[in-house]
This record gives C-alpha cells, sequence and structure tokens, in this order.
C-alpha cells in the first residue's frame, strides 16, 4: 500500500510539473511597477487567446531584480504582480480564476556577474503566468471536487494555501471550503483523509514549526483546520481524518503551492 501511495503521488506530481510551463511573461523597467504598452498588448493578446471554460486557475508570480535590499523588493515584486492582475480584470479576465498573486522578491545571481549582466537583470524584472487547466492531473488525480469519485482518487485544490508558518485558514481558503461543503454533502458515503503539507523547511526536519503553537506538526494543523471548519460546515467527523505529512512531497512549483492541503478517496 505504501508503495502504491508513493507511485500516487510521483504520478500526481508528475503531471504538476507539466502544468508549470510559463504561460506568459511580462518584463519591467528598473525599479518600475507599471508596464509599457507593448507589454499591457501581451496580456491582452494572452487573455483574448485562453480559453476560460478550459481553464481552473491562473496563478501569477512577480519577480526583481538583485539590487537593493529583500522588503523593498517583495513589496517591488508584489506591486508589479498587482499591475498585471488589474490588466487581467480590467479586460474581462474572470478574477475567479486568479488564485496564487505572489511578489517572489529578488532573484539573486548565481552565474558571474560580469557576463551579459544587463540582459540576465532585464530577464529577472518580470512576471510569470501560469495556467492550470480543468481537472488536466490525469487519472484518479483532481483539482476539483467530482460528482462521481473513485477510492483512491486525490483532489489537489490550489486555492487552499495557507500564509508562511501558519495554519489559519484564509478568506479565500474559507470560500473554497464552504464550496466542497456542499459537494460532499450530497454524497453521503464519501469518505476522505485530508493531508496536510508545508514548505521551507530543513531536510532533518519532518515538519515545520507553528508560529501560533510553537509545536512543530504545523502540516497536521494545517489539515486538522480543515477538518474542523468541515465539522462546522455540517460535516460528520466519522467521514474524514486528518494527517500531517510534513515536507515529504513538495510540488517543486514554489513556497506557495507547497503550504496546501490535498483530500484522498478512502471510501465511496
Amino acid at each position: 500500500m505504501k508503495n502504491l501511495f508513493s507511485l500516487l503521488f510521483l504520478l500526481f506530481f508528475g503531471y504538476l510539473s507539466a502544468q508549470s510551463k510559463t504561460v506568459e511573461t511580462v518584463y519591467f523597467e528598473f525599479d518600475k511597477y507599471n508596464l509599457y504598452n507593448n507589454q499591457v498588448q501581451i496580456i491582452v493578446d494572452f487573455i483574448k487567446r485562453v480559453d476560460t471554460t478550459k481553464v481552473e486557475s491562473i496563478q501569477i508570480y512577480g519577480y526583481c531584480d538583485d539590487r537593493g535590499d529583500n522588503d523593498y523588493n517583495y513589496k517591488l515584486s508584489d506591486n508589479r504582480v498587482k499591475t498585471v492582475q488589474d490588466i487581467l480584470t480590467s479586460n474581462g479576465f474572470n478574477k475567479n480564476k486568479i488564485v496564487i498573486i505572489e511578489g517572489k522578491g529578488r532573484v539573486i545571481l548565481t552565474n558571474d556577474p560580469f557576463e551579459n549582466l544587463n540582459e540576465t537583470r532585464s530577464k529577472n524584472r518580470r512576471v510569470d503566468l501560469f495556467l492550470v487547466k480543468k481537472n488536466s492531473f490525469g487519472k484518479g488525480i483532481y483539482n476539483s471536487f467530482q460528482d462521481n469519485h473513485k477510492v483512491g482518487d486525490r483532489v489537489y485544490l490550489d486555492n487552499i494555501l495557507f500564509p508562511l508558518g501558519s495554519s489559519k485558514l484564509t478568506e479565500q481558503s474559507k470560500l473554497e471550503l464552504d464550496k466542497i461543503s456542499k459537494i460532499i454533502q450530497k454524497q453521503k458515503n464519501v469518505q476522505f483523509e485530508i493531508k496536510g503539507h508545508v514548505c521551507c523547511t530543513p531536510s532533518y526536519y519532518d515538519d515545520a514549526i507553528d508560529k501560533d503553537s510553537h509545536e512543530r506538526k504545523l502540516s497536521l494543523n494545517r489539515a486538522k483546520s480543515v477538518y474542523k471548519y468541515l465539522i462546522s460546515k455540517g460535516i460528520n467527523s466519522l467521514r474524514m481524518k486528518y494527517i500531517g505529512s510534513g515536507n515529504k512531497f513538495p510540488t517543486g512549483l514554489g513556497e506557495a503551492l507547497d503550504r496546501r492541503v490535498e483530500f484522498l478517496i478512502v471510501k465511496t
């Protein structure tokens, strides 16, 4: 059984990686978060060619070059992401499909900084857009709850994510769980495990510290938060249990997507 779960995880994250290719990138001038018209047009063209009926969500990540301090660059990269978000929504892109907007700060140079330095820096002053297609993760692996699940199905929800070091549910996560609870209420026989995950933990630790409880069981507490919220929405506790998976299964798609929960269907 353990080997089967390991195989499912490998398949799952293989499909996630297939979705991680940049769909579009736009570039900014040094120390700016407004875009020139030619870069705005790239986003407008992107919106026109995307079939939103086949898109589950979009993720937007912003970056800066290596100059300046960390705090300033995190704010600048966040402003760049918001600029792109505003252009998307003002041109008709469904704001509910924008599930992650995150400024990643500066990109530290790793190669010889004197070789093509200006070009490297210009490419780091950017925002990347990623699309996740509906139910595109492969057989038995979904990014939304279905009407008819089978035992072994996994549900990965990229808009139930947590702040760094926290097990508290965000308002966005609560809205998603409200939708899920209505679906689960209709599927009376379905039972499932809620699996919590963490990011950014040294390899010699299995889990991270919850900054509120000061316990090294953050992934467990995240799963427990979802469990308790679903109970508050009327889901019978006997239908579900929660498990902390620690840092064992990173997505490879960045820290934000590792601060997550998943659902494993164990009975239908």
